[in-house]
């Protein structure tokens, strides 16, 4: 997840750190934490993710074997 989200901030809507964290309405150190797995998302902050990217919940934060309700090995 944290490769995923880095590069969904970086390489496809060219934000910093801290333009995330503001848009989510959190410190910039407390999203670099979430960001690095040290602390999780809470469900609106992965919601509002989601719409930011406009990509689903799942496709961000979940582990690619569990993506799309089937569990692959």
């Amino acid at each position: 997840m944290q490769l995923k989200l880095y590069d969904l901030r970086k390489n496809y809507k060219h934000m910093t750190q801290g333009e995330v964290a503001k848009y989510l309405g959190i410190s910039e150190k407390t999203y670099r934490e979430k960001e690095k797995g040290v602390t999780p998302f809470n469900q609106d902050e992965m919601f509002a993710l989601s719409k930011l990217f406009n990509l689903s919940i799942d496709t961000i934060f979940l582990p690619r074997k569990f993506q799309n309700g089937t569990k692959k090995s």
